[in-house]
Protein backbone atom coordinates (compact mmCIF):
# COMPACT_ATOMS: atom_id res chain seq x y z
CA UNK A 1 0.00 0.00 0.00
CA UNK A 2 2.58 2.64 1.04
CA UNK A 3 3.95 4.73 3.50
CA UNK A 4 1.72 7.26 5.90
CA UNK A 5 2.36 9.51 8.14
CA UNK A 6 1.74 10.41 11.43
CA UNK A 7 0.89 13.75 12.53
CA UNK A 8 2.31 15.54 15.56
CA UNK A 9 -1.17 14.68 17.31
CA UNK A 10 -0.27 10.62 16.28
CA UNK A 11 -3.47 10.78 13.68
CA UNK A 12 -2.68 8.84 10.15
CA UNK A 13 -4.73 9.27 6.53
CA UNK A 14 -6.30 5.98 5.67
CA UNK A 15 -5.56 5.42 2.19
CA UNK A 16 -8.35 6.17 -0.48
CA UNK A 17 -8.03 2.53 -1.81
CA UNK A 18 -8.93 0.92 1.37
CA UNK A 19 -11.17 3.33 2.68
CA UNK A 20 -13.20 2.41 -0.46
CA UNK A 21 -12.73 -1.11 -0.14
CA UNK A 22 -14.19 -1.37 3.58
CA UNK A 23 -16.82 0.91 3.23
CA UNK A 24 -14.97 3.48 5.41
CA UNK A 25 -16.54 7.14 5.00
CA UNK A 26 -16.10 9.99 7.06
CA UNK A 27 -17.61 10.16 10.76
CA UNK A 28 -17.82 6.33 10.74
CA UNK A 29 -16.22 4.78 13.59
CA UNK A 30 -12.57 1.72 13.46
CA UNK A 31 -10.99 0.14 16.33
CA UNK A 32 -7.87 0.40 16.97
CA UNK A 33 -6.32 -2.85 18.26
CA UNK A 34 -3.23 -4.58 18.27
CA UNK A 35 -3.00 -8.24 17.25
CA UNK A 36 0.08 -10.45 17.50
CA UNK A 37 2.49 -7.74 17.42
CA UNK A 38 0.49 -5.61 14.91
CA UNK A 39 -2.01 -2.52 14.55
CA UNK A 40 -4.89 -3.28 13.61
CA UNK A 41 -7.64 -0.84 11.76
CA UNK A 42 -11.23 -2.50 12.16
CA UNK A 43 -14.40 -0.86 11.15
CA UNK A 44 -16.92 -0.77 13.18
CA UNK A 45 -20.90 -1.21 12.12
CA UNK A 46 -22.45 2.08 11.48
CA UNK A 47 -25.76 0.49 13.25
CA UNK A 48 -24.93 -3.04 14.81
CA UNK A 49 -28.63 -4.13 15.52
CA UNK A 50 -29.82 -3.18 12.03
CA UNK A 51 -26.99 -4.76 10.32
CA UNK A 52 -26.84 -8.07 12.52
CA UNK A 53 -30.52 -8.44 11.71
CA UNK A 54 -31.39 -11.50 9.95
CA UNK A 55 -27.52 -12.96 11.11
CA UNK A 56 -28.53 -15.95 12.79
CA UNK A 57 -31.69 -16.70 10.90
CA UNK A 58 -31.39 -20.41 9.41
CA UNK A 59 -32.72 -21.43 6.56
CA UNK A 60 -34.43 -24.47 7.80
CA UNK A 61 -35.72 -24.87 11.17
CA UNK A 62 -33.83 -27.16 13.75
CA UNK A 63 -36.93 -29.51 13.93
CA UNK A 64 -37.13 -30.00 10.61
CA UNK A 65 -33.49 -30.85 10.42
CA UNK A 66 -34.04 -33.45 13.48
CA UNK A 67 -36.75 -35.00 12.05
CA UNK A 68 -35.10 -35.70 8.88
CA UNK A 69 -32.23 -37.36 10.42
CA UNK A 70 -34.40 -39.31 12.41
CA UNK A 71 -35.83 -40.24 9.34
CA UNK A 72 -32.92 -41.14 8.08
CA UNK A 73 -31.44 -43.20 10.75
CA UNK A 74 -34.45 -45.20 10.92
CA UNK A 75 -34.39 -46.25 7.66
CA UNK A 76 -30.76 -46.95 7.81
CA UNK A 77 -32.01 -49.76 10.87
CA UNK A 78 -34.39 -50.74 8.93
CA UNK A 79 -32.24 -52.20 6.16
CA UNK A 80 -30.15 -53.64 8.99
CA UNK A 81 -32.80 -55.29 10.87
CA UNK A 82 -33.76 -56.41 7.59
CA UNK A 83 -30.43 -58.00 6.92
CA UNK A 84 -30.18 -59.46 9.78
CA UNK A 85 -33.56 -60.86 9.78
CA UNK A 86 -32.71 -62.91 6.59
CA UNK A 87 -29.73 -64.60 8.20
Amino acid sequence: MGAVMVSNKGQIVIPKELREKYGIEPKNKVEVAEIDGCICIIPLLKDPIKEAKGMLKMKRKATEVLFEERRKDRKLEEKRVKKWLKK
